[in-house]
């Protein structure tokens, strides 16, 4: 998806600001640890590592995404943003996607220097 590729960073031409409001975040290879999930999807895999470092899940926080979510047999999870497929013209959608980005600010390598 373009907009989640233009949310990387950072770039030497073109848009500097991520497109609809998305954070931007780091390139993989800045991104201080390997379990780090470097950005967010429609359907996401979280390994146990992942979702640890992230604090997936949080009963009290997490409860509209642990309904769409399904706990793996090695502990890691399979977390779906929303009903259907990401479409971020959908407003609905987007606002999904942006409240993930809020509850999870390690994604992506935004909360580290």
């Amino acid at each position: 998806m373009r907009d989640i590729a233009d949310q990387l960073g950072p770039k030497m031409y073109g848009r500097t600001e991520p497109p609809r409001g998305l954070p931007a975040l780091k390139l993989p290879r800045n991104i201080p640890a390997q379990e780090i999930p470097h950005y967010l999807g429609w359907l996401n895999y979280w390994s146990a590592a992942a979702a640890m470092a992230i604090g997936f899940p949080d009963p009290a926080r997490d409860a509209e995404l642990l309904m769409r979510a399904h706990r793996t047999p090695s502990g890691g999870w399979v977390v779906q943003l929303t009903d259907a497929p990401l479409d971020l013209d959908d407003p609905a959608h987007l606002d999904a996607l942006k409240r993930a980005y809020e509850r999870f600010p390690v994604i992506g390598g935004r909360d580290s220097p």
